[in-house]
């Protein structure tokens, strides 16, 4: 999750040309998508050993809960907050895109010969 954290900081700074506002939009954006994250890991990975049933619906909650934070957050910023959209959903593309580019190219298999 440091990953997702500095993919959305550098997208950060590319929008404080646009301003505070931006920058902070954007911070915000990618943010929840990592806490997000982090709260749909410790539901489905924080129980302990279940049976496959009980992992699954472990699993399939934290994932809701995961994008209700990210909708929430979303939702309040841009009308609470009337914060640019643009930044928001910037934050918010980087945090998603990062993780898997990351788990992608950082985990190495070895094959057996």
């Amino acid at each position: 999750m440091a990953y997702q954290m500095a993919a959305v900081v550098l997208v950060a700074l590319v929008f404080l040309i646009q301003g505070l506002s931006a920058m902070f939009a954007a911070l915000l954006g990618g943010a929840s998508v990592v806490s997000g994250s982090a709260l749909a890991a410790n539901i489905a990975l924080g129980g302990g050993v279940v049976t496959a049933r009980s992992a699954f619906l472990r699993l399939v909650l934290g994932t809701g809960l995961k994008w209700a934070v990210v909708i929430t957050v979303f939702a309040m910023a841009s009308g609470v907050g009337r914060m640019a959209p643009l930044p928001l959903l910037a934050g918010l593309a980087v945090a998603l895109i990062a993780y898997p580019l990351v788990l992608n190219f950082s985990v190495r298999v070895e094959r057996e010969r």
